[in-house]
């Protein structure tokens, strides 16, 4: 595989994480502080965002992006982890041995 194909696989996966909100997704607590009617309308532009570009996607991946909600910057970041979520995984273009876990936040939080 190349270096191209593989991280088209993982941008992939990551779509396919990112389109399916609950099981690992994690919010920070200053999202939830932002309230229930932020939250939702943070999770739809996580779903929705398609904005990836060199400057915030430079290794092809689909794992990072920025908006704005309720006047606050938020950032969302998938990390890649082994099954049992305690090291990195080995091979984030394989879901058999990797758990993705997307972490909706404030920017101030990163």
């Amino acid at each position: 595989m190349t270096e191209q194909e593989h991280a088209e696989a993982i941008a992939k996966l990551n779509d396919q994480h990112r389109a399916r909100p609950g099981d690992g997704w994690v919010m920070t607590s200053g999202v939830q502080a932002l309230g229930a009617r932020a939250m939702v309308q943070a999770v739809a532009a996580v779903v929705a965002f398609s904005d990836f570009g060199e400057d915030n996607d430079p290794h092809g991946e689909r794992d990072f992006g920025a908006f704005e909600i309720s006047g606050q910057r938020l950032f969302w970041k998938i990390d890649y982890y082994d099954q049992s979520l305690t090291l990195a995984s080995p091979e984030p273009a394989d879901p058999a041995v990797t758990r993705r876990v997307l972490t909706l936040m404030l920017a101030e939080e990163y």
